[in-house]
Formats: structure tokens, C-alpha cells, sequence
């Protein structure tokens, strides 16, 4: 019983995509080649709930993504015929652990979740993915996610869209890159470049992410050919700083490339000890220029420490 029910869980979810590309796949189990899952413990096939569930050590592989949890249940669902092809006749013996009519479409990771590729990784104390919508959520405490690049971590939920590139922390979101940049707010959207698309070159235009094609295989978090962050929006608390420059308000966009923010909402600007205030703000982090916006009938206001080394040079505040 145990052997065919693992056998059934890899051919299922064969059925679910296409074949993979050469390069390592991101984590996007919509597409693919085989979905082979074990464990060290028992392994349950129920016919009327329709899921395989593996315990003890369990493990999920497929191209070079890694799933590995206390418990891993796959949700199996009767294989949609081709467009054309008239539908089968209703036939429930093949429905069975070697029944050829099923498909895996989603999977739950329960209990220190890690999920990995050759350069990145993941936690969470339990992951949701659906690979119609190709969409990760992780919940648990200590989520963090790791890239060459960055590092994301949140408090509440921590969720990845492959067709997007977008990924969004919720609950004390953080991104941190590798020079000292972060971002932080309580709801954070990041987006990743296409990886045929420099990072630079995205940055200047910012243009709103289009759904990525199947063959984007090293798009976005989780992949070994991981993109850069392009762009992050937060909403609440927002806080952006690098090594000489933090910047705050109530929500803003941050520009990874040309490391250019823009904040609304009781705006505060930090450079050394000297800070402006205001309504709204253009900064660009790198140099310290910020160009500052007064709320309608009300007045910016600063504070300029003399003769600070670690201040911005005269005329950089505007």
C-alpha cells in the first residue's frame, strides 16, 4: 500500500506541466518533471478526502527545488480531458493509488519547513503551494527567505507569485541586501527583474511586471539563476535606509537600482544628525538629495546640526 501510494503521488504529478528547461527551475512547480515524495514514515492514501499524506522526514523534490517538512499531503483532484477530446466515462476503480485519472494541484508542507534550490532558501513552520496559481504561502514564526542577493523575512505571512515575480511579506516585512540597504513596513511587495532584463536598465522605468512565461524557468526568489530585486512598495511604518541615508513614512516605493525613494506621508529624512520633515518626499538614497513637500498650508521643517562630518555637504537637503 505504501509503495503504491508513492508511485501514484510521482506519476500525478507528472501530468501537471511540461517538460522542464535545461537550467534550474525557480519555484514554480506549475511546469515540470516528476514530483517524487518520501518519508521515513508511514504514508496514507484517502480515497474521499482525495490526498496522499507522507510523514516523519518528509521530502518533495522536482527539478531542483527541494520541499522538506515534518509532514508533506498532496491534494489530488480527476484529470480534466484535452480541449476536444469528449470526457471519460465515470469509471472510480480508476481512481485508486494506480489509477491513471488523477492529478496532483496543490501541496501543504506542515512542521519546520525548509524549501531550497542551489542558492536559495526558505523557512516556515508550514508552506501552502498551488501550482495552478503557482503561489507559495508560508506562515510560522522565524519566515525568512534567502537569496545570493537578499534577505526577506516577516512576521505573519510570507508569500512568493511566480507568474509575477512578486513576493510580500506581511507583518514586519524586512528586505536586507547584501551592501546594507533595507526596506522595511508592515506590508511589503517586492518585485524581481525578468532574468533577461538588467536590473539597471528596470529600475529606470519601473513598468508594471507582466505575467512571466513558462520558460522563465530562473525567474524570481528561489532559483539558481536568482534576478535581483527591481522594486519594493510597503505600506504602514515604512522605514528605508542604507548606510548614511534613513528615510521614513507612512507608505513609499524604493527603486533598488537607482536607489530612489519615494515616501508620503509624515516624511522624515535622516542624514547624520541633521533631518527634514514633511508631507511627502523624492529621495535619492546614494547621493542624500531629497526634495521635500510641505502638506497644503503647512511648512517643512528641519533640523541642520553645524559642522557635522556625517551630515550631508551644504545645499545636498532641499
Amino acid at each position: 500500500m505504501m509503495r503504491r501510494a508513492f508511485a501514484f503521488i510521482a506519476v500525478a504529478a507528472a501530468s501537471c506541466g511540461l517538460v522542464t528547461h535545461a537550467h534550474a527551475q525557480a519555484l514554480d512547480m506549475s511546469h515540470g518533471e516528476q514530483v517524487h515524495i518520501s518519508s521515513a514514515g508511514p504514508q496514507t492514501y484517502d480515497h474521499d478526502a482525495q490526498t496522499v499524506t507522507f510523514v516523519d522526514r518528509a521530502r518533495a523534490v522536482r527539478g531542483d527545488v527541494t520541499v522538506d517538512a515534518d509532514q508533506l499531503i498532496g491534494f489530488l483532484r480527476k484529470k480534466a480531458p484535452a480541449p476536444g477530446a469528449p470526457p471519460p466515462p465515470k469509471d472510480d476503480s480508476q481512481d485508486g493509488t494506480m489509477g491513471g485519472s488523477m492529478e496532483l494541484y496543490r501541496m501543504e508542507a506542515v512542521g519546520h519547513v525548509h524549501i531550497f534550490t542551489s542558492t536559495d532558501q526558505a523557512w516556515g513552520d508550514k508552506a501552502l503551494y498551488d501550482i495552478d496559481q503557482a503561489t507559495l504561502v508560508m506562515t510560522g514564526k522565524n519566515m525568512k527567505l534567502v537569496t545570493p542577493q537578499d534577505v526577506l523575512t516577516a512576521r505573519d505571512v510570507m508569500e512568493y507569485h511566480s507568474q509575477t515575480r512578486m513576493s510580500v511579506g506581511r507583518g514586519d516585512a524586512t528586505v536586507t541586501t547584501n551592501d546594507g540597504r533595507r526596506v522595511r513596513a508592515d506590508v511589503l511587495v517586492a518585485f524581481s527583474a525578468p532574468s533577461d532584463q538588467p536590473a539597471a536598465q528596470a529600475g529606470k522605468s519601473a513598468p508594471a511586471p507582466a505575467p512571466a512565461q513558462s520558460n522563465n524557468s530562473n525567474n524570481g526568489p528561489l532559483s539558481s539563476g536568482s534576478s535581483k530585486l527591481e522594486r519594493a512598495y510597503g505600506w504602514g511604518h515604512v522605514l528605508m535606509r542604507t548606510p548614511n541615508e534613513t528615510a521614513t513614512g507612512d507608505r513609499g516605493v524604493y527603486i533598488f537600482a537607482t536607489e530612489m525613494a519615494r515616501l508620503i506621508g509624515h516624511v522624515h529624512v535622516t542624514s547624520g544628525q541633521n533631518q527634514n520633515n514633511g508631507a511627502s518626499a523624492l529621495v535619492n538614497m546614494k547621493t542624500g538629495v531629497a526634495i521635500m513637500n510641505p502638506a497644503p498650508g503647512q511648512r517643512i521643517e528641519g533640523l541642520v546640526i553645524p559642522n557635522d562630518a556625517s551630515s550631508s555637504k551644504p545645499g545636498d537637503m532641499k
